[in-house]
Formats: structure tokens, C-alpha cells, sequence
């Protein structure tokens, strides 16, 4: 009994196959990239909670003291909570805009018949080549002459359609069975109550990605709202961040408390949608069986 025991445990102990070497070369190059990238951020936290002899002590330290009053000084002292509520209005009606514009285009590139229905397919893909830059010129002056300057409404309006969010719908969209729209054809149902009652609810997984994707993108605008807005009172969170650089100067803490603060809403956001951003990116768990 104990000859095969031996025998099994030489095996175990025995040199490690190429698969397994390769399988573990990879784990490390992953740990060794996400550490990298990771660490940055985590450093932040660190000297956000840290105290301010700690944060310029050498060997720095890298565990987090958890020191709070820079976050109630910026809490308290500074009018973050209103910049916080202009960012979450501008990034909330941006989402909403989006999901309605990006499911309505791809609902019709995608099951109604009309000519140039590739053209226009091909027009929208093609507003990813222009760069963002290039446009700011004639935009700003599109703005002045409209009288959206230093709004809410051009912080909004301009960035109400997406063309990741036109293909992504119109993909989920192509997937689902035709008979779906013909029944709500027989039954009288226009194209808008189908998108609502029938299509979105069905490609829920896209609905979650299309919200997050622009939620993030609409929150960390800088330089759009930088040049199109001059009163505090309109400006998102980036463009507080860039003023409090000039504020705190060399403290440390409360700026990165700010930052902190900011990353908040867009972590827990991530946490609660990643799994439809999954979903939704590999084209899994639609409700429908393409």
C-alpha cells in the first residue's frame, strides 16, 4: 500500500510539464500587468488617507492610514456636492439621450428596409475617423450661434448619439426573431412601443453596456466642458478637479481626497453593471437564441 502512495507523490513532486509552465508564465504576466496599472491608483487611495507628515515620508508608506478630515475638508470646505449633482445631471440625461437615439437608429438599421440603409450604416462608422479636436472649432462657433454656451444643454445635446451604441443595438437587435416584429405589426404596435416594450427589454445586456460606456465617458469630460463653459455653477467634476489643483497646490490629501471622491460613482457603477458589460460585449444572454 505504501509503495503506490510513494510512487504518486514522486509524480506530483516531479518537474512541471510545458503546458503548466506556459499556463503559469501567463498568470504572472497578468499579475505583473494588473499590479502595474493597479498601483497608481492605489497609491492614490494611500495618500489620500494618509496624514501629511506620511504622505512625504521616506521609505514611503504603503498602507493606507486611514485619516479622514482631508475628505470632510472637501466635503465641508469646497462646493464639491454641487459639482458632484451638475456631473450627474450632465452624465444621467446624456445616458438617457443616448439609449434612445442608439436604440432607435439601430432598430432601423437593423429591421426596416429603406434605400441607403448601408450608406447610412457606413456614414455613422464613419464619425469614428474624425478626430474629436478637429471639430471644436466649428462646433464652438455652431454653439455661440445657437446661444448653448456656458449650459447645461451643450455639455448634453451634442453628445446624444453614439455610434458604438448605434452598432451594438443594431446588432442585438438583427439577432432577434423576425416573427417577434411581425406579431406587433398584426397587433397595431408602432415602431416606438416595440422598441420600448419589446426590443430593449430584450437586449438588456446592451442597454447595460451603452449606459455604463457613456455614463463613464460623459463623467470624465475635461476639455469639452473646459472650453464651452466659464461659470462654476454649470461645470462638471473634471473641471473642479483641474481648479483645485491650483486651490490646494502641494496638499497632497485633499487633492487626492477629491479624486477619490470623484472615482466613486464610476467604481460602484462598474461593480454593479459588470456583469451585463460582459454580457453584452460577447454578445451572451441577449433573451434570445441567435
Amino acid at each position: 500500500m505504501n509503495v503506490p502512495l510513494a510512487r504518486r507523490g514522486a509524480r506530483r513532486s516531479g518537474p512541471v510539464s510545458p503546458a503548466g509552465l506556459g499556463r503559469i508564465l501567463r498568470w504572472a504576466l497578468v499579475v505583473a500587468i494588473s499590479v502595474l496599472f493597479a498601483f497608481p491608483l492605489y497609491w492614490v487611495v494611500v495618500t489620500a488617507f494618509n496624514t501629511h507628515n506620511g504622505v512625504f515620508s521616506i521609505p514611503p508608506r504603503f498602507v493606507p492610514a486611514f485619516h479622514t478630515d482631508a475628505f470632510l475638508y472637501v466635503l465641508e470646505h469646497t462646493n464639491w456636492l454641487h459639482y458632484m449633482l451638475n456631473t450627474f445631471l450632465i452624465a444621467g440625461s446624456t445616458v438617457l439621450l443616448v439609449i434612445a437615439t442608439s436604440a432607435a437608429a439601430g432598430f432601423a438599421l437593423a429591421e426596416l428596409s429603406f434605400r441607403g440603409r448601408g450608406f447610412f450604416l457606413f456614414m455613422i462608422l464613419a464619425v469614428i475617423m474624425l478626430p474629436a479636436q478637429a471639430l471644436l472649432i466649428p462646433q464652438y462657433a455652431v454653439a455661440l450661434h445657437l446661444h448653448l454656451l456656458d449650459s447645461y444643454a451643450i455639455q448634453i445635446i451634442p453628445f446624444g448619439a453614439s455610434t458604438f451604441g448605434v452598432v451594438l443595438f443594431r446588432q442585438f437587435f438583427k439577432s432577434l426573431p423576425r416573427e417577434f416584429w411581425e406579431v406587433a405589426r398584426l397587433e397595431g404596435v408602432g415602431h416606438l412601443r416595440y422598441i420600448w416594450r419589446v426590443a430593449l427589454p430584450l437586449a438588456r445586456p446592451a442597454v447595460a453596456t451603452v449606459a455604463l460606456l457613456t455614463f463613464i465617458t460623459s463623467w470624465n469630460q475635461f476639455q469639452w466642458p473646459l472650453i464651452m463653459t466659464v461659470s462654476h455653477s454649470v461645470q462638471p467634476i473634471e473641471v473642479a478637479l483641474s481648479h483645485y489643483m491650483q486651490t490646494f497646490e502641494a496638499n497632497w490629501r485633499k487633492l487626492t481626497s477629491a479624486v477619490v471622491l470623484a472615482l466613486l460613482p464610476i467604481v460602484a457603477l462598474f461593480l454593479l453593471l459588470q456583469r451585463y458589460i460582459v454580457d453584452g460585449v460577447a454578445g451572451r444572454d441577449s433573451g434570445v437564441n441567435t
